[in-house]
């Protein structure tokens, strides 16, 4: 097999900002702990000189690799990653009902993009199910320098927006505006009952599997729709802890419609939550409504919690 793997990678604009061991471990999927034996022996080198796992690498840095690397990185199908290109990549197309099954973006600021994710596709592969966003993103993208690459999560049954960067500056800085909570996720979300409260509340619990575990689950709720068999509500999260919108509500005995695992009754096969809009911190703001059944359908995309 022809060698097309170079000694050195020259660093792109979408990749700069990256530590030198994800640099290596996005360009050639070899496992880490080669990839810092070569960092550590001075095998790989930044712009002629040894360096450390953690250094941050700029635009144009010239990363020097073992004369090996190329056979070792070809082997597991690195030559996809050989020829990348820097050029602006253009989002999937715009979301409509009829491309939400595969990519499809709500919209775009910059190199952050708000991509609708289906109910039932994971975020990441993993066991049982390799097709993914993830995936779908890499498989699109092969030929990008910096492979688009979600920001947070989406569990599987969970539909709606989800952010994605197509730079790593733009992945750094959605890191960053998240744990500082610049930047704000709501959800619309069917429960079982009648919800109790008129006005917005904030519910705070302590959550956990064990008691070593729990951390504080926060967020903001607003009833949009209230009956005796169901309600429809807004949440606004503060905190973002797995499964925390359908713990939240199940602790207050009110589990998410369709979510058999923590409650519910509803063996429909739909889980009805949905993440129905995100506001950067300038914000901008991007919604898109639930692809629920005619009978739970919500028509009108409803204000933000908080203005």
């Amino acid at each position: 097999m022809k060698n097309t793997l170079p000694n050195t990678l020259v660093v792109s604009v979408t990749e700069s900002g990256q530590k030198l061991l994800q640099f290596l471990r996005r360009r050639l999927c070899l496992p880490p702990a080669l990839l810092h034996r070569w960092i550590r022996t001075g095998q790989t080198r930044v712009n002629g000189s040894r360096c450390k796992a953690f250094t941050r690498l700029a635009v144009n840095d010239a990363v020097r690799l073992p004369p090996f690397a190329a056979d070792m990185a070809l082997q597991i199908g690195a030559q996809v990653l050989c020829d990348v290109t820097d050029a602006p990549l253009s989002p999937p197309e715009p979301y409509t009902p009829s491309t939400s099954q595969f990519l499809a973006t709500v919209g775009v600021a910059g190199n952050v993009w708000a991509v609708f994710k289906p109910a039932g596709l994971p975020t990441h592969p993993g066991t049982g199910h390799s097709d993914s966003l993830t995936t779908r993103l890499a498989q699109r993208y092969a030929n990008a320098a910096f492979t688009p690459t979600p920001a947070h999560r989406l569990d599987k049954d969970t539909s709606g927006i989800l952010l994605v960067a197509a730079s790593f500056a733009a992945l750094r800085a959605t890191h960053n505006a998240l744990r500082e909570r610049a930047l704000s996720k709501e959800y619309v979300v069917r429960v079982h009952g009648r919800w109790p409260y008129d006005d917005v509340r904030e519910l705070r619990h302590y959550l956990g599997k064990t008691p070593d575990t729990a951390r504080w689950s926060i967020c903001s709720v607003k009833p949009l729709m209230a009956a005796d068999a169901e309600s429809l509500l807004l949440i606004r999260l503060v905190t973002g802890r797995t499964h925390q919108i359908r713990l939240q509500m199940a602790h207050l005995g009110h589990p998410v419609v369709g979510d058999i695992k923590y409650g519910s009754s509803h063996k429909s096969g739909i889980l009805y939550l949905h993440a129905l809009r995100v506001l950067l911190p300038d914000k901008t703001t991007f919604s898109c409504l639930p692809e629920w059944p005619a009978e739970r359908a919500l028509n009108t995309v409803p204000q933000p919690l908080f203005q």
